[in-house]
């Protein structure tokens, strides 16, 4: 018996050696999106998980951006469409949202601790990214941007500030 390893010590020796300094600065802690053909970065510490396109149920009377309620293992999150609320435009083709307007979309549930049960309709997620060696420079309003090995522009999604907006939490059209 003194040799089985109990559940709880096994977890909590995974998150010691997830947060000791010689594992943490070998790994990347953000995770690239697409959103209206533009690449950003989102910090994972503010993402719960990554789902596809859930069904959607449709909430009427709501501007264009928000595209539905999701349930998701009995917990309801709103679904706003990133490319529709920051560009004008639209991550899945409207009157679809029953369906996934491509099966590379992606949604990001936001994490508990912004205290919002939100969902982030993206065009599809790239992969963890390691900006920490990228080239940095200001863009045009003057957020900065990330340039990486290939030459491709990357900026950062402040969920914290995204759901902080007003507007974000006005939804009625």
């Amino acid at each position: 018996m003194s040799n089985r390893l109990n559940l709880r010590e096994f977890q909590q020796g995974l998150i010691d050696r997830i947060r000791s300094p010689d594992t943490a600065g070998a790994r990347a802690s953000t995770l690239g999106v697409q959103i209206a053909g533009q690449n950003f970065l989102v910090e994972m510490g503010d993402i719960a998980e990554v789902l596809p396109l859930p069904p959607l149920t449709i909430v009427p009377f709501v501007k264009p951006w928000f595209r539905g309620v999701a349930n998701v293992r009995g917990n309801l999150y709103c679904v706003v469409d990133m490319a529709a609320y920051s560009h004008g435009g639209a991550t899945a083709p409207e009157g679809q949202a029953q369906a996934p307007g491509d099966a590379n979309n992606r949604v990001l549930l936001v994490a508990e601790r912004h205290g919002i049960n939100a969902a982030l309709l993206v065009d599809c997620v790239l992969g963890l990214r390691d900006a920490r060696t990228w080239l940095q420079s200001n863009g045009s309003d003057q957020q900065i941007e990330y340039r990486d090995e290939r030459g491709a522009i990357w900026r950062k999604l402040d969920v914290r500030g995204l759901v902080g907006q007003e507007g974000f939490l006005q939804i009625g059209g």
